[in-house]
């Protein structure tokens, strides 16, 4: 044994509604080996507040995903303090895998938690504009794309805009995405 923390475990089943994905493990997940662990985040109180979960989880719980129709993995897996000590070719290289994870498991929606995800993942420069919500240019390979604030208590994004955007994920969810005007 190396003495390394496994981290949490990417939760991911086949046909879910949503799979989540943020930037990487904290140091707190890495720790607990789970996900959003730390105090400082908001992403279970999200989940709940949006009625995307019928109740508020703790980090302990998040294997209890699934039973929603929720995933969640992370573009990057090496932890760090926060998303700003990741370099931008690091969320490029976690990009092929999580293409090939959509293709195998087929969501209905994938939601970025951060506007850098989502470019990593496209591999778009991190000085493109990209609006919260449904992408433009979404349903690629059936798979709906949408980006959200990240949950992190360090974003200077209210909390009230934050849920705004999850709720729209939820009626998404619920009622399959709508044409732009």
């Amino acid at each position: 044994m190396n003495g390394k923390l496994p981290g949490p475990i990417d939760i991911i089943a086949s046909e879910l509604d949503v799979i989540f994905v943020g930037y990487n493990p904290g140091m707190r997940s890495q720790q607990k080996g789970h996900h959003f662990a730390g105090s400082g985040n908001y992403f279970w109180r999200l989940l709940a507040d949006s009625g995307l979960t019928p109740r508020l989880l703790t980090y302990y719980e998040d294997g209890e995903l699934l039973a929603y129709q929720l995933g969640l993995v992370n573009l990057v897996t090496r932890a760090t303090p926060g998303s700003a000590d990741l370099d931008r070719q690091e969320l490029s290289q976690g990009a092929p895998m999580l293409r090939q994870a959509l293709v195998q498991y087929q969501p209905k929606i994938v939601a970025f938690l951060g506007k850098d995800v989502f470019r990593g993942y496209r591999q778009l420069r991190y000085t493109k504009p990209c609006d919260w919500g449904v992408q433009p240019d979404s349903h690629r390979a059936g798979i709906w794309e949408v980006v959200l604030p990240n949950p992190s208590r360090r974003s200077t994004i209210p909390y009230s805009l934050r849920l705004h955007y999850f709720c729209l994920l939820k009626a998404l969810v619920d009622d399959g995405p709508h044409p732009r005007p």
